[in-house]
């Protein structure tokens, strides 16, 4: 997914929180497709949050196991233009 003018003015500011968050390290995901998000070690108070952000191709996929979350070129672009 390409960057568009669209997207980032749809990104909430709690989906930039969360990139934000990400960009720092203080992220893990797993869950493939469902994309669990867990920040500072406590599960995302929004559910969707992960799966959203990696549908948009913001956040890398998560692969089955629990990894350090990463923001994809994408995301570092729209996270830089916020």
């Amino acid at each position: 997914m390409t960057t568009s003018t669209s997207t980032s003015r749809t990104l909430s500011h709690r989906d930039r929180s969360v990139l934000a968050a990400v960009l720092a390290g203080r992220c893990e995901v797993a869950g493939g497709a469902a994309a669990v998000l867990v920040i500072d070690g406590l599960g995302c108070c929004d559910q969707f949050a992960g799966p959203r952000l990696v549908r948009a191709g913001l956040i890398a996929p998560p692969g089955p196991t629990s990894a350090p979350a990463r923001l994809t070129a994408t995301g570092h672009a729209l996270l830089a233009a916020a």
